[in-house]
C-alpha cells in the first residue's frame, strides 16, 4: 500500500514537556502540598508545573526554533507523570483543567505550532471508575470484562497473596485493559476520537506494541485519520518497528534506534553504561566513525522514505537519563550530537532543559523542575547552538527533506550530504579534540554558508576545509 505521513512533520522540531517540572503558573495548585519547585524530583512528590504555566513560557520554547509541542499525559490522574489515568475525557485539575488546554492549544496554534498528546491506553489505574467498580462490586461488576480477572476478591495492594488481575509490569497501580472486549476498544477509540475534535494534532502512543493486536491500531488510525488526515500517530517502539509502519498503523515511532548509535559515538570516551543500563537502554559498545555512519544509513534505509521523514528523532527523554548525563557531563558529546540530531533524516526532538544543559540520570531524575529562576546556571553555548541549528533547519530544505548520504567517515571525522530537488547542504564533524583538514570531492559546486560559524564559502566540486576540534560545519545554500 501507499504510505503517506503528514507533511507538517516533515517540517517540524519537536519539544516534549514533562508538565508537572516544566512551569509553574501561579494560578494553580496555590492550596495543594508540593514540592518546593528544584528540589530533588521523587517518583511521588508533585511539584505544581501546569499548562498555563506552558503558555506564559511559549515565547522561550518558539525562541528555539520549536513548531511542535508534545505532552506526557496530561489527563486526570493520581500520579506527577500521570500515566495512571483516572479519567481519560478530563485534563487534570492540577494542570489547569481543559480550559487551560483549550487556551493552550489555540495559543500554540496562532503561532503555528501543533500539539500532540500522549495516548496511555494499554493500562489504566486502580482509580479509574471501570476498574473502581471491579473493587467495590467484584465479581459482579458491570466491567468485570474490561480487565484480565484471574480470581476473586481483588488483591490491589502490596499483599500476602499475588497479584490476581493482568497489570502493566506486573505494577498493580496499572490493571491492562482487555482490548479484545468490543465496549473496552470502543472506549479507546472514542478518547482518541474526543482530543481530536477538541483540536490536537496528534497522538503519542505509550507501549503500543503491548496492545499485541493490528487491528486495534488499524482502526485507531482510521478514526484519527478521518477527523484530521494530517494527524500524528508515533508509537514508542524501542526496537525494530515494522510491523506497525506500513500505512496502516502508525506514521513514526520514537526513533531510539537514532538514539543509541549517536550515545556510542558522540560520547564514545565518556559513556557511563551503567547509567543507561538503569535507563532501558542496553549496554552500548563505543562507535569509532565508520562504524557510525554504517549504522546511521542503515537508519536511514529501514523504513518507507515517508516514514523515515517522519520519524521522532530523540537524544532522551522522560524514560531514560538524559543525554548530557549519561555522557558524564560531557557537554561537548552533547552538543555534537545535537547537530547531528538538526541535521539528520526525521523530526528533531529536543527533551524540555536539555537546550539549558539540564542535567538528570535515570527516572526520576531526569524529570527536573526547569530552573526559570536560575538563569546563571543555563549552559548559554548549547543554548545558541540549539537556535543557530533549527534555524539552519528551517531555512533549508536539504536539511529538513533531503537525501542522506555518507561522503566520509574515518578517524575522527565525518562528512555527509543533504539534498533536495537540486538544494545541497554539507555537514562536516570533527570529534577529536583539535582542528582537522578535511578534503573531499564530487561537491556540487557554489556558494555556502556555514550556519554555525557565519563564514562564507566558494565552493569548488572538490576541496580541503578546516573542521574545528570538537565541533563542525553545516554548509547550506543562502
Amino acid at each position: 500500500m501507499s504510505i503517506r505521513t503528514p507533511e507538517w512533520v516533515k517540517d517540524a522540531v519537536f519539544y516534549q514537556i514533562f508538565p508537572d517540572r516544566f512551569a509553574r503558573s501561579g494560578r494553580q495548585n496555590l492550596n495543594l502540598h508540593l514540592q518546593v519547585w528544584g528540589e530533588a524530583p521523587t517518583f511521588h512528590d508533585y511539584m505544581g508545573g501546569d499548562l498555563w504555566g506552558v503558555i506564559e513560557r511559549l515565547d522561550h520554547i518558539q525562541g528555539l526554533g520549536v513548531n511542535a509541542l508534545y505532552f506526557c499525559p496530561v489527563f486526570q490522574s493520581a500520579s506527577n507523570h500521570r500515566y495512571h489515568t483516572h479519567d481519560y475525557f478530563k485534563v487534570d485539575p492540577m494542570l489547569g483543567g481543559d480550559e487551560a488546554l483549550h487556551a493552550l492549544i489555540d495559543a500554540a496554534h496562532t503561532r503555528g505550532m501543533k500539539v500532540v498528546l500522549d495516548g496511555v491506553f494499554n493500562h489504566a489505574s486502580r482509580g479509574f471508575f471501570q476498574f473502581n467498580d471491579l473493587l467495590e462490586q467484584g465479581e459482579h461488576s458491570a466491567y468485570r470484562d474490561w480487565f484480565h480477572v484471574q480470581a476473586w476478591p481483588l488483591y490491589p495492594y502490596e499483599h500476602q497473596h499475588p497479584a490476581n488481575y493482568a497489570a502493566w509490569w506486573g505494577n498493580r497501580a496499572l490493571p491492562k485493559f482487555n482490548t479484545s472486549n468490543s465496549p473496552v476498544r470502543e472506549f479507546l477509540w472514542s478518547v482518541a476520537e474526543y482530543w481530536m475534535r477538541f483540536g490536537i494534532d496528534g497522538w503519542r502512543l505509550d507501549v503500543p506494541n503491548e496492545i499485541d493486536d493490528d487491528s486495534f491500531w488499524q482502526e485507531f488510525r482510521r478514526r484519527v485519520k478521518a477527523i484530521d488526515p494530517d494527524a500524528y500517530i508515533v508509537g514508542e517502539i524501542w526496537g525494530d518497528a515494522q510491523r506497525w509502519l506500513s500505512g496502516d498503523q502508525f506514521d513514526a515511532v520514537m526513533n531510539y534506534n537514532f538514539t543509541r548509535p549517536c550515545l556510542a559515538y558522540f560520547g564514545a570516551r565518556t559513556l557511563d553504561n551503567a547509567m543507561n543500563e538503569v535507563s532501558g537502554i542496553e549496554h552500548l559498545e563505543p562507535l569509532d566513525t565508520a562504524t557510525f555512519a554504517q549504522r546511521v544509513t542503515e537508519v536511514a534505509r529501514s523504513y518507507d522514505p515517508q516514514v523515515i521523514q517522519a520519524q521522532l528523532n530523540l537524544l532522551d527523554s522522560h524514560d531514560t537519563a538524559r543525554f548530557l548525563t549519561a555522557v558524564r557531563g560531557d557537554a561537548s558529546a552533547f552538543r555534537l550530537a545535537t547537530i547531528f540530531q538538526m541535521t539528520y533524516l526525521g523530526a528533531p526532538c529536543i527533551y524540555y532543559g536539555d537546550e539549558i544543559g539540564l542535567p538528570g540520570g535515570p527516572d526520576p531524575d531526569c524529570r527536573r523542575a526547569f530552573p526559570w529562576d536560575q538563569p546563571e546556571s543555563w549552559d548559554r553555548q548549547t543554548l545558541h547552538l540549539i537556535q543557530t541549528l533549527t534555524a539552519a533547519r528551517h531555512a533549508s530544505k536539504a536539511l529538513r527533506r533531503g537525501s542522506f548520504a555518507v561522503l566520509h567517515a574515518q578517524g575522527d571525522l565525518l562528512a555527509y550530504r543533504r539534498e533536495d530537488a537540486g538544494a545541497y547542504a554539507y555537514v562536516l564533524m570533527n570529534t577529536g579534540q583539535d582542528a582537522s583538514d578535511l578534503s573531499l570531492s564530487g561537491l556540487t559546486p557554489g556558494g555556502y554558508l556555514d550556519a554555525l560559524s557565519g563564514h562564507r564559502y566558494v565552493v569548488g566540486e572538490s576541496q580541503t576545509f578546516s573542521v574545528p576540534g570538537r565541533g563542525a560545519l553545516v554548509l547550506t545554500q543562502p
